[in-house]
């Protein structure tokens, strides 16, 4: 029964892969705009020892770990209250409820948050922010931190709520009967066996936070991420370039999958 699925990922994902890793060794004719059968590895020294493209990974991986620390921030209270508080009759709503916006278009949702972070300028009122309080950060950094988290934000939720779900009660009670009180009960009995629910939400929300460039394109300003270096890069066109700005998010996002895996991730997606 797997045999199906398993071809279509070796072949089709796999597959397609490997091809965009070899293009980056084709070299590009430039009076043609194609690639030609000439290797080089003229592409990857470019896109590897730019300081500048260096410059522009660390600020996606740091924009996408700040988007991923936000939903862990909201996701963590959020799901106790759920799975711990809510009464049972309200717990189905309220997991319905938060994952409302995964019913929604990408691009509505996205510029739904530029309606709410436009800034005012002269007679303009501005958005949401600036209408209301006068006051709004604007197109930039914490718009699309705060964009990204809130589009990714359920795949963080999800994951927690399940962890507080299989939390046993009987852990709790012996916290309290040794005397423990809430904080020390959560940080010693409660986190821990949370972290590898906090380590498979953050697969989701970094991965899809550091490939993405339209949130970037739509409340980002002058922001870039290297989806967007990818995005103009083709659009130039220079496919083995691009291909070589590949490269640095595949390698992140093995070396992080690694890293979550041995949090013991995997077990909990």
């Amino acid at each position: 029964m797997l045999s199906g699925p398993l071809v279509w990922l070796v072949v089709v994902y796999l597959g397609s892969l490997a091809l965009l890793v070899v293009s980056a060794f084709f070299r590009l004719d430039e009076f043609t705009g194609k690639s030609t059968s000439e290797r080089t590895t003229a592409n990857l020294r470019e896109a590897f020892t730019t300081p500048e493209y260096r410059t522009l990974v660390l600020r996606s991986i740091g924009i996408a770990a700040s988007a991923t620390i936000v939903c862990v921030a909201v996701a963590v209270p959020v799901a106790f209250y759920v799975s711990r508080l809510a009464k049972s009759w309200a717990k189905r709503g309220l997991i319905v409820a938060l994952t409302i916006p995964l019913w929604a278009g990408y691009l509505v949702k996205a510029y739904a948050l530029r309606a709410i972070f436009e800034p005012g300028s002269g007679s303009d009122g501005g958005g949401f922010l600036h209408s209301t309080i006068g006051w709004s950060p604007g197109f930039g950094y914490t718009a699309t931190i705060v964009t990204l988290a809130y589009l990714w934000f359920p795949y963080m939720l999800l994951p927690i709520y399940t962890g507080f779900e299989r939390l046993p009660d009987s852990l709790l009670d012996a916290s309290s009967d040794l005397g423990a009180g809430s904080l020390r009960t959560f940080r010693s009995v409660v986190f821990p066996l949370l972290v590898p629910s906090i380590a498979a939400g953050s697969i989701f929300t970094f991965s899809l936070s550091l490939g993405d460039y339209i949130t970037v394109k739509i409340v980002g300003g002058t922001t870039q991420m290297i989806g967007n270096i990818i995005e103009r890069t083709l659009l130039a066109p220079n496919q083995p370039l691009a291909a070589a700005f590949t490269l640095w998010p595949i390698l992140i996002m093995v070396a992080y999958l690694f890293a979550m895996g041995r949090l013991g991730a995997f077990r909990n997606l």
